[in-house]
């Protein structure tokens, strides 16, 4: 599969919560909803998410609708993918190396780089903190919850942080996208380019799609954009759909 990462130079100006209004409410969703292991992992819940780019930054919104909601860890580089969690991996054309940065429903981030699985260099703390995160579940940690939820996280990541700049960007990299919750009371291995094995396994670089870098169209002055506030958010569309106001 493959997506088109949008250049937005302007979201580094915006708070980060902003940031993820605006992705929400402007720029296409792209679907997580390949299930891999449908034979013992067949939960899927609603997940979509958003990549954009700035000279600085490369910035993701994820967006979930799901049955439980479970964030039992609170600290950076814990087992964040045991509770409500979305991933985002990916690997720069000419690196032998790629990068994995796995986030709960709360923003708890583990990450790290590597040729190998089996041997990852491990985020410093300056170089975690340097990964800016807004969780609309907050950032306190909670046992798993019942019901449905709906929640949103937005992150941003500095180029440099992986190897890209803002100026000379590729005309493409190859990524990842992932949903999972392997302690929830529903066990689900989501992915958006589809993931082939026997097992659940996200360290597949042979199964990352393609998100290419683009400059935004411009705009129609016949044809104004509408304003961020008057336009419905994917979510906002989903919970209509499902009968809720």
């Amino acid at each position: 599969m493959e997506c088109l990462v949008i250049s937005l130079p302007h979201l580094d100006k915006m708070p980060l919560h902003q940031v993820g209004e605006y992705l929400d409410s402007n720029v296409e969703h792209q679907v997580i909803e390949s299930v891999n292991w449908s034979e013992e992992y067949p939960y899927k819940p609603i997940t979509t998410f958003v990549v954009a780019v700035s000279l600085t930054r490369l910035y993701v919104f994820f967006s979930v609708i799901s049955k439980d909601l479970r964030a039992v860890n609170k600290d950076d580089m814990s087992p964040v993918a045991q509770d409500s969690c979305v991933e985002f991996f990916m690997q720069v054309p000419g690196s032998d190396e790629y990068w994995n940065f796995e986030f709960n429903c709360i923003g708890a981030l583990n990450a790290s780089h590597r040729a190998e699985r089996s041997n990852p260099t491990r985020l410093t703390p300056e170089e975690l903190t340097s990964v800016k995160r807004y969780a609309s579940c907050g950032d306190e940690p909670f046992e798993e919850q019942e019901g449905t939820f709906c929640w949103d996280l937005t992150v941003s990541i500095p180029l440099r942080l992986v190897g890209l700049d803002g100026n000379n960007l590729p005309e493409c990299i190859e990524g990842n996208f992932y949903k999972c919750g392997s302690r929830t009371r529903h066990p689900h291995y989501v992915s958006w380019n589809p993931v082939v094995g026997a097992k659940p396994d996200f360290h597949r670089r042979d199964c990352f799609g393609t998100l290419w870098f683009r400059k935004p169209e411009p705009v129609m002055e016949s044809r104004p954009a509408l304003p961020v506030e008057k336009k419905k958010s994917l979510k906002q569309r989903l919970l209509r759909l499902l009968g809720k106001r």
